[in-house]
């Protein structure tokens, strides 16, 4: 998977920040997970404090999921893959997937045109190798 821009990640790393918060818990384990997810996506590694801080700042001032998935929609099947399967490590981390968890992936992977059998393929591998 290719490094995104800055503003990229950020809009990613918002989309992850929204599907931690689902569930009304943002914790420490899904906030390493995003924090991860940035620092292995970008360029300047000592950016990602302030990109996680505008992450969260993008996110908590909108509820559009529109605005997360149009950066992804045209990005590689490949990159794609990544991306739900950051999403999934994160709504598995409290090893339940609630009915609001699994509407919100399908939704994402309706809008990023992902197959939700792929998703559910990624899903069972990850929820395999915990």
């Amino acid at each position: 998977m290719s490094k995104f821009e800055k503003k990229e990640i950020i809009g990613i790393s918002a989309l992850l920040i929204h599907a931690a918060k689902i569930d009304e818990i943002y914790s420490e384990k899904e906030k390493k997970i995003i924090f991860n997810f940035i620092k292995n996506n970008i360029e300047e590694v000592s950016d990602s404090e302030k990109i996680l801080s505008e992450a969260e700042n993008l996110e908590s001032n909108s509820n559009q999921l529109l605005n997360y998935t149009k950066i992804i929609k045209d990005s590689s099947l490949e990159t794609k893959s990544k991306i739900i399967e950051e999403l999934w490590k994160i709504l598995i981390s409290d090893n339940t997937v609630d009915i609001y968890e699994s509407n919100l992936m399908r939704r994402i992977c309706g809008l990023i045109y992902f197959s939700d059998k792929e998703s559910g393929e990624i899903k069972m591998r990850l929820i395999k190798t915990k």
